[in-house]
């Protein structure tokens, strides 16, 4: 339960670090106050820089997001066959209740009754287990995002420098 805690924690801060960076990424800036970095260098080897940078991490950004799609389909998936096949075991047990004989029927119910709870319990364990692993997925690939993002800001920085540098000269 704690790793479980921690998981789903740890996915809702980097979950909020991403949100707070995703604004500069979907608007191809710079980071530096909201302007694209082209409009304001003269340098065409820093502009082609800072293109190169943005494109790298756009590249990147594609790729983890890719994987959390990926990640939470997997997930439901197995969610879905796993109370998919807690379905089958409950129509099962009643079927089998349905069945009885009146006087066994109260003994046949009391035995259903514990499958039905077998059933759903290992229905539900394989669901954590699915969203656990998804989780640490996509935490994994946030993270990925956000150490993206944090180098296309530095090389789009560098460029930056570059250009200033040239242009005090």
């Amino acid at each position: 339960m704690n790793k479980l805690l921690a998981t789903l924690i740890a996915g809702l801060f980097a979950t909020s670090v991403y949100a707070q960076t995703q604004p500069t990424v979907a608007t191809g800036a710079s980071g530096m106050n909201g302007t694209t970095a082209s409009s304001t260098t003269g340098n065409a080897d820093a502009d082609k820089d800072i293109a190169k940078a943005d494109q790298k991490e756009a590249k990147e950004m594609s790729k983890q997001n890719e994987k959390i799609e990926k990640a939470s389909a997997k997930a439901s998936e197995k969610k879905a066959d796993a109370q998919a096949k807690a379905d089958k075991k409950v129509a099962k047990a009643q079927e089998k209740v349905a069945k009885a004989d009146p006087e066994d029927r109260a003994k046949a119910s009391a035995k259903a009754e514990e499958k039905i709870a077998d059933a759903n319990y290992d229905a539900q364990k394989t669901m954590i287990k699915a969203d656990e692993k998804a989780q640490k997925k996509i935490v994994d690939a946030n993270a990925d995002k956000a150490k993206a993002h944090a180098k296309g800001n530095e090389k789009r920085a560098e460029a930056m420098a570059e250009a200033h540098k040239d242009a005090a000269k």
